[in-house]
């Protein structure tokens, strides 16, 4: 069972997170340490049942977790913090379980990513969950470009000390664009702060940063669809640099242009070139 933990307040472990941890057999945990102490304050005895996985070990561990389970064991799997799984350690053990044909359930809970999605005040009906973004180089250039090119609300997971530079880098490609930066959720020191990624930029390049942050970033705009003004254009445009090219070739090279279906780039083909008499095989299909 994947069993979600307090990000911060303890007193949000649920009742049924207490009592399938109390049951398992075996509790498979990021850090020992901090499954233990999370145990010990809701009553729950370890009893040695603590096993590590974390992102250093967690294909090693796949052959003690599936012998556990074969012998019956029920197997808890938690994380440092919220739900296990979501940039964390769980979701690769969960996959070769599934393929071997066995039972995962959740036991859903405390999530950084749906409490910082929630009070940000952006869409959250369509989001995505970027994770954390690669340290340097390319990489970090395609994400960041995906980020912002994203039609969805975007979280993006950051660690304090470098929150200040990828709020940065963000701004540069769109100063304007909403963001919420959540940091410490549920605990004594929750923040919340919200405006334009350049605004942000500016605040928190003069603040040390602490604690877990995530960044909520809003959804790109959605480009109005095409008029019929603006494919007529662009269908001309077509047309003057190759007028001999057929109605279908024109139209493909409008729609491509303009991301419109391709029906409607023929239409405007043929407003601004008719065709005499309906050419056999000219068609837009």
């Amino acid at each position: 069972m994947l069993v979600a933990t307090p990000i911060g307040n303890l007193g949000d472990l649920a009742p049924r997170a207490r009592d399938v941890l109390a049951e398992a057999d075996v509790v498979c945990c990021e850090d020992t340490r901090r499954t233990r102490a999370l145990l010990s304050a809701a009553g729950v005895p370890a009893r040695g049942r603590l096993l590590s996985l974390h992102g250093h070990n967690e294909e090693s561990r796949l052959a003690a977790v599936s012998a556990a389970i074969e012998r019956g064991a029920t197997v808890a799997v938690v994380s440092d913090a919220g739900t296990p799984g979501v940039s964390d350690p769980g979701s690769w053990l969960v996959a070769q379980l599934v393929a071997a044909g066995e039972t995962v359930s959740a036991v859903p809970g405390p999530s950084s990513v749906l409490g910082a999605l929630v009070v940000s005040g952006l869409a959250t009906d369509r989001f995505a969950v970027e994770g954390f973004l690669p340290r340097k180089g390319g990489a970090r250039r395609r994400r960041m470009a995906a980020v912002l090119a994203d039609e969805r609300t975007t979280v993006v997971l950051e660690a304090p000390g470098r929150v200040a530079g990828t709020l940065r880098e963000l701004a540069q490609g769109d100063p304007e664009r909403r963001v919420a930066v959540v940091r410490e959720l549920t605990k004594v020191h929750e923040e919340v702060w919200r405006g334009t990624l350049r605004e942000a930029a500016e605040t928190f390049a003069a603040r040390e940063v602490r604690g877990e942050v995530v960044l909520v970033v809003a959804a790109a705009p959605v480009p109005e669809p095409a008029g019929d003004d603006e494919l007529d254009v662009a269908a001309r445009a077509a047309l003057a640099r190759d007028p001999a090219a057929g109605p279908r070739q024109l139209a493909d090279r409008v729609a491509a242009t303009l991301g419109v279906p391709r029906r409607r780039a023929y239409e405007a083909v043929l407003r601004v070139r008719p065709l005499a008499g309906g050419e056999p095989g000219t068609g837009p299909g």
